[in-house]
Parts: structure tokens; C-alpha cells; sequence
């Protein structure tokens, strides 16, 4: 699918990242071009047999501007592409893997703190070239790029700074950039951690949660709210629930509801 790497050199660095670290993850990707459910099965049933602690499996999608979005493969139609995602969520389970998030698996204790702060739209310092940042203030949230270059980043980082891009999140995406992330959760989030988050109150989504609810998108209780199997099959949809009135009209705000795939690098 056009990596740099191939099989067995993927099983080798699983090899030798579990003789050395005391956690680990795969990143799988299923509906390849040409795959079949027994194939898709055989990637994820190799990885449990090697004990790997935490696996995501990502449904590939094409991205603009690559090759396979100018070039798109013959890639499993939709029925066939739900019944290998059913599947590999029904084998993880029976393996003991915990489904915490919509992509993600991981046995008792191994959930991924690092991952789970961007689920629950915590705040991150970005260090490095290109690295950003979300970072919350009593008023306002702030997102941040690091210049891009390497020579250029060291060069501003040891003068001035090397903060290429500064943004403030506008009131109206805040909403739907949490429930971007926290509606990933199978088990959701609490209503309160909606507000410590955002710095809104639950009542101004409220009308959109009631309709989600009432579509079986959602389930929610005084203190809860968690996306449905429907709900989780069809993300996209629940997502533009959110979408900040202008944005649901030009559908600016781009949704991914799966890793990108064979068109960027991991």
C-alpha cells in the first residue's frame, strides 16, 4: 500500500520493541485494497498472538493530495468493510482487550494516558519542528504550531521563540471540537468534564444531545453521556450534531473518524 516498510519488517520492530519496552502498541489498518475479512482477521489475530498489549485498528482512508486519492484503488465495498470492523472488534474481545475507544483496544492497564488527554480534549505542549500545542487559559484556549523546518525551528528557538502559528478557538468551535474527541470514547465522558474543558455549560449543547438521543446516537443520563454501537458506527453523523452553525453550512471543519491510511506517513 505504498509504506517504506513491509511485513516482516513491521513484525521485527513489534518483536523487538516487546523485548525491550514494558508497553507497546500496533497500529493495524483493515479494508485494504484487495482485503478480505479473513485477511483482516489474520493481521489482527497475528498481533494478539504476540502479545502485543495495546492495538489500533484504523479503517484506511484515502487523503486528498496523494496518490491514492488522485489514483483510488478497488477497495472493500461498506458492507464488507462493517462486518471486518464487527469482527475485529469480536476478537480483540474475545482475547481480552477492552474496546475504549472507537479504534482502540488494550488489555487491563494498558489504556494510553498519552492518547486519552487528547480524547478528553486535555491540554499538550508541543516541543520539536512542526510540533503544536493546546494550551488553556482561564479565558481562552490557544493552539500552536512550531516552525516546520528543523534548521529554521533551532535557529528561532535559540533567538526569539519558535512559534510559527498562534490561534485562539472561537466560543462556537469549542463545542464540537470536544465532541470531536471525547464522543470517540466508548464509554463517553462526564457531563462536568464538558464545562472543566471548554469553560461552557452543558445546556448549550443540550438541544443537540437530546436530538442525537432521540436518532440512538447517543445515551445520557443526569451526569453521562456515551455514543451508542449506532452512535460509534456512525460517527460522521453524530459529529456534524456539533458543527458550529456557519461551518454545518460550508462543512469547512473536516471530520476523520479513522487514521489516515496508506496516503501519509505514521
Amino acid at each position: 500500500i505504498g509504506r517504506v516498510h513491509g511485513a516482516d519488517e513491521a513484525r521485527r520492530a513489534l518483536e523487538a520493541a516487546l523485548a525491550i519496552f514494558p508497553t507497546v502498541n500496533a497500529d493495524l489498518m483493515y479494508a485494504l485494497p484487495g482485503q478480505d475479512l479473513e485477511g483482516a482477521l489474520a493481521d489482527v489475530r497475528e498481533v494478539i498472538a504476540m502479545g502485543v498489549p495495546h492495538v489500533s485498528a484504523y479503517h484506511l482512508t484515502l487523503e486528498p493530495d496523494t496518490h491514492f486519492h488522485r489514483f483510488p484503488p478497488q477497495l472493500p465495498d461498506e458492507d464488507a468493510s462493517a462486518d471486518m470492523q464487527d469482527a475485529i472488534e469480536r476478537e480483540m474481545a474475545q482475547a481480552g482487550y477492552e474496546h475504549y475507544e472507537t479504534s482502540a483496544f488494550a488489555k487491563p492497564g494498558q489504556r494510553a494516558r498519552h492518547n486519552l488527554n487528547y480524547w478528553t480534549f486535555g491540554d499538550y505542549i508541543g516541543l520539536g519542528a512542526g510540533a503544536h500545542a493546546k494550551i488553556s487559559f482561564r479565558d481562552r484556549i490557544v493552539r500552536e504550531q512550531r516552525i516546520r523546518k528543523p534548521v529554521s525551528y533551532i535557529r528561532a528557538a535559540l533567538e526569539s521563540g519558535a512559534i510559527d502559528e498562534t490561534r485562539e478557538v472561537e466560543e462556537a468551535e469549542l463545542a464540537f471540537e470536544f465532541m470531536l474527541n471525547a464522543l470517540r470514547l466508548v464509554e463517553g465522558f462526564p457531563l462536568d468534564l464538558f464545562t472543566a474543558r471548554t469553560g461552557l455549560a452543558i445546556h448549550s449543547v443540550m438541544r443537540e444531545l437530546d436530538r442525537a438521543a432521540s436518532e440512538g446516537l447517543v445515551e445520557r443520563d443526569h451526569a453521562h453521556v456515551r455514543p451508542t454501537a449506532h452512535g460509534r458506527r456512525f460517527l460522521n453523523e453524530l459529529m456534524q450534531r456539533f458543527l458550529p452553525a456557519r461551518a454545518a453550512r460550508a462543512r469547512t471543519i473536516p471530520i476523520r473518524t479513522s487514521s489516515p491510511g496508506a496516503s501519509r506517513p505514521s
